[in-house]
């Protein structure tokens, strides 16, 4: 019997979960695992998964004082709660976790700084050495500024809602260990843009991460490059021979089940001589993102999402913090989280309104035509949303 698509793919690419489920991590046993709120406000709401939700905040609650509100408490076990799965994660991967930075400090390099600081420390109480750790930054100028200074310091760094070449090249230059052009949702971009079906190999997330893959090591930067929201295995095809891929369980488990001879496609050997290279600096940086409507819109609405994402699940936190303190029973969780996404009230979520995490967007669009219903929310999340109910 020939090796399935998977395990040909990680003979010459590092595979990571997109994933917060700690069992599906332990079924495709990755090198690298990545998390971030919306993969944890999935994630927490499964059963396996609601004692590290409640450790975390009743540990807030007692660190924060009695006259602590409940959004200070939340606010002290949010980062931690982060932590918290990251360290369940560790327990299971050779690697390396990524942990994400507040969205809302994209624009912030001193306060991506510090929170990236306080996030390593918070590893460090729990004797995790840096090295296991990679933060993650979004890929603004002010984001790839913070992650030069941590770099700088031995922080690693994991810069994602990449779209362009002129970010990627800002970061290779400011020496970051990693970055995620997000190749589904570039391909999204321009088929809305131009009403087009692209084939994989035509695809232009592949010919992105093609394009930056090629730039690298045509100059020799260091920064490996995770090629990331993928819609099909088709692009994951394309990009066999990519530094490192982050996949979903979905798709890791129908490379798993597909078998077929798997060539590389991205190889140092074969990487074009005639690639210009190009000077960066905030100006060029500027006036590239300007002149690239897809990155300048998918950043700005990746930011809004994982924002968004940020704000659900604090909220969530804020309604299990009164159930453990007895003060109500959360009776509407899905309901909630479905008005909070669906912005213009047309009883859909479609992958814009979503724009959080790609991988919990695909596990709740069950009969994957593009849109989540209210019912498919329910059933998403509904279970667990009901855990938190009492009696």
């Amino acid at each position: 019997m020939g090796k399935n698509l998977l395990e040909q793919l990680r003979q010459f690419t590092v595979v990571v979960a997109d994933t917060g489920d700690i069992q599906a991590i332990e079924t495709f046993t990755p090198r690298d695992s990545t998390t971030n709120p919306s993969l944890i406000t999935a994630a927490a709401q499964m059963p396996q998964y609601q004692e590290i939700v409640d450790s975390t905040l009743l540990k807030a609650k007692d660190e924060a004082g009695e006259n602590a509100s409940i959004k200070d408490i939340v606010r002290l076990a949010f980062d931690r709660l982060a932590v918290a799965f990251g360290l369940k994660i560790l327990q299971i991967i050779p690697g390396r976790v990524s942990t994400e930075v507040d969205a809302r400090l994209s624009y912030d390099t001193e306060a991506t700084i510090a929170k990236a600081r306080y996030l390593i420390g918070e590893y460090a109480k729990a004797g995790i050495d840096k090295k296991r750790i990679l933060i993650k930054i979004a890929s603004t100028w002010e984001g790839i500024k913070a992650a030069e200074v941590l770099e700088q310091e031995g922080i690693h760094c994991n810069l994602t809602l990449l779209f362009g070449l002129h970010q990627a090249i800002a970061c290779a230059e400011a020496k970051v260990t990693l970055i995620s052009p997000f190749v589904g949702r570039i391909l999204d971009w321009y088929k809305k843009s131009t009403g087009k079906e692209y084939d994989s190999h035509e695809d232009p997330g592949v010919q992105s991460v093609t394009t930056i893959y090629n730039y690298y090591k045509r100059f020799g930067y260091k920064t490996e490059v995770m090629g990331a929201s993928f819609r099909n295995i088709g692009e994951i095809i394309e990009l066999a021979g990519c530094d490192l891929l982050t996949i979903s369980p979905q798709l890791l488990d129908q490379l798993r089940n597909t078998e077929g001879d798997l060539p590389r496609k991205l190889d140092p050997a074969t990487v074009p001589q005639d690639i210009e290279k190009i000077a960066m600096d905030k100006a060029t940086f500027d006036k590239m993102h300007a002149e690239d409507p897809m990155a300048s819109e998918k950043l700005a609405e990746g930011i809004a999402g994982f924002t968004k994402a940020l704000e659900v699940l604090e909220h969530l936190l804020e309604e299990r913090l009164k159930v453990l303190d007895g003060q109500e029973h959360i009776k509407h969780g899905a309901e909630e989280i479905f008005h909070a996404y669906d912005l213009d009230g047309d009883g859909f979520i479609t992958r814009e309104e979503w724009a959080g995490t790609d991988v919990v967007f695909d596990a709740l669009d069950r009969d994957h035509d593009g849109k989540i219903t209210a019912a498919e929310m329910s059933a998403g999340l509904g279970a667990a949303f009901r855990l938190a109910s009492v009696g």
